[in-house]
Formats: structure tokens, C-alpha cells, sequence
């Protein structure tokens, strides 16, 4: 029991510290780590309790509650909690000192885990291969937009941010980080929980909870009916993801590595660090990809 609690709470890190970094998210870890569906129907189950509950079904919505996995969900929330809290700070500082080199890392994790991904998809067709290329054409265009900062953002907007950044968390390939730089408060929301700004996490957790709540149930049903689409969509979520990792941006000086998604050519100087770095990544992907394989199988 111990040892299954403290692989949970070790899944979470791994999906807390891909949620800080702007165009990767934990969703992408989780189906690495061959959680993903249990994660969202969970998820799921827990919204349709409070849903009950507020329209007072008291009973129903407690005995929903007590048929949650806990121990899974109150373990990889620790873990999560923790990542967040730990590396907020020495993330902010590796996206400006070591830009190149950490947007690199996370370019080889996202890459090795689209490859992954497809053998979850049980017979590929000319449909699922026209989402794929559909959604991550898609994805890559949207990404090469982006707001500027906003200095200092309103409660409605605080809550807003949430509620889709949470959506995007547990959706591979977009990153809960990265929506908050398109809408330009990725700088004032992890100011806010590096400086420990209760008043401000309080209003995003409040956003998070409500589009947790209403997305995890759309999803999980999409899963349910349509499960090879919804992959192969994944997917492409997730190589699209790929424009905003590219390491070596240009237009802004102040943006590289993360945060531009003008792509630029790279200089002879930093390749060497950037294949690497996207190497070692993969290969650590590969290996929590056959983890996650084999506690799945026994």
C-alpha cells in the first residue's frame, strides 16, 4: 500500500513539474505514464458527486464520493501540489537563464510521447490519421499567436484563467502554462504563487475547480464512445504543442526559448546542448512510457 501511494505521489510530481513549464502539460505525463483514463474518469466521477450535491442529493452524492479511487486521486494531488510549489520558482529562473537547453528537454518528451501514444489507438484509418494531422495543423497555427502581459488582472479574469488552464492541463499537448502566456498572465499567476498570494491562488483554484468540474465529463464520455478519435486528436494536440518548444525562436530577444513561437533556424553554438538535452528527455520518456506499461498490464 505504501509503495503503490508513493508511485502516485511520484506520477504527480512528474505531472506538477511538466504543468510549470509553458507548452507542456501533465496530461502529457499522465498518458505517458499510461493513467490518463483513470485519471479523467475519476476526475468525472468526483464532478458528477458535487453535481448531486448541489442540487441536494445529499446520500447519492456521498455515496458517489465514497466509491472515488482517494488513495490514487489524494496521493498524485500531493504529488502535483508539491512540484508546483517546488519548482515554480526554479523553472521561471531556468526559462531565462537556460532557455535553450530546458525547451529542448521538454521538445524531446513531447516528440517521444506522440510516438507512444499511437499504440494506443487500436487500428489506424484514414479518418484518425486526417484528425491527427488536422487537429495538429490546427494546434501549430494557434500557438504562433500571443498576448502581451497583463500587469495586473481582475478577479473574473483570475477565475476565467483558471477554468481553462486546468482544461488545458489535463489535455495532452496544450499546456495549462502556455494558455496562461496566450492570454498574457503567465507572469502575474506564477508571481502570485511564488510570492504565496493566497487572495490569488484561492480565485484561480476556484476557476479550476469549476472547468475541472465541466470538461472531465465531456471528456471521459468522448473517451468512452469515441476513444481512437479522441487519441489520434491527442495527438495531434500534442505535435502541434511541439511550435512553442522549438528552441531557438526568433522576433524577441527577450523570448527565447519559451514564449515566441516564431520558429527560427539554430546556431551551430547551441545545437550540440539542444540534441542532448532532447535525447536524454526522450529517453527518459521511453522509459516512463514501459513503466507505465507494465504496472498497466499487471
Amino acid at each position: 500500500m505504501v509503495r503503490r501511494v508513493l508511485a502516485n505521489v511520484g506520477r504527480g510530481l512528474a505531472m506538477g513539474a511538466a504543468d510549470v513549464v509553458p507548452g507542456v502539460s501533465g496530461g502529457t505525463v499522465a498518458l505517458l505514464l499510461g493513467i490518463y483514463d483513470r485519471l479523467v474518469g475519476q476526475i468525472a466521477h468526483l464532478s458528477a458527486a458535487a453535481a448531486a450535491a448541489l442540487r441536494g442529493r445529499l446520500r447519492s452524492a456521498f455515496a458517489m464520493a465514497l466509491r472515488a479511487e482517494w488513495a490514487f486521486l489524494v496521493a498524485l494531488v500531493a504529488g502535483i501540489g508539491i512540484a508546483i510549489l517546488a519548482l515554480v520558482e526554479v523553472v521561471r529562473l531556468l526559462i531565462d537563464e537556460q532557455p535553450v537547453g530546458l525547451s529542448a528537454a521538454f521538445f524531446g518528451l513531447v516528440a517521444v510521447t506522440v510516438v507512444t501514444t499511437r499504440s494506443q489507438v487500436g487500428r489506424w484509418r484514414v479518418g484518425l490519421a486526417g484528425i491527427f494531422v488536422t487537429v495538429g495543423v490546427a494546434v501549430f497555427l494557434l500557438l504562433g499567436v500571443r498576448a502581451g502581459s497583463v500587469a495586473d488582472p481582475g478577479a473574473v479574469v483570475i477565475v476565467g484563467a483558471g477554468a481553462l488552464a486546468i482544461c488545458a492541463m489535463i489535455l495532452p499537448g496544450i499546456s495549462g502554462a502556455f494558455v496562461l502566456l496566450l492570454l498574457g498572465l503567465y507572469d502575474p499567476i506564477t508571481k502570485a504563487v511564488s510570492d504565496r498570494d493566497v487572495g490569488t491562488v484561492v480565485l484561480f483554484g476556484v476557476g479550476a475547480v469549476l472547468g475541472l468540474g465541466l470538461f472531465s465529463r465531456l471528456l471521459q464520455r468522448l473517451l468512452e464512445r469515441w476513444r481512437d478519435a479522441v487519441i489520434a486528436a491527442l495527438m495531434g494536440l500534442m505535435a502541434g504543442s511541439l511550435r512553442v518548444l522549438w528552441p531557438w525562436p526568433v522576433g524577441d530577444p527577450d523570448a527565447e526559448g519559451f514564449g515566441n513561437a516564431a520558429l527560427g533556424a539554430p546556431p551551430a553554438s547551441e545545437l550540440a546542448v539542444a540534441v542532448i538535452a532532447a535525447v536524454a528527455a526522450g529517453a527518459v520518456a521511453v522509459a516512463l512510457y514501459r513503466m507505465g506499461t507494465r504496472q498497466a498490464s499487471s
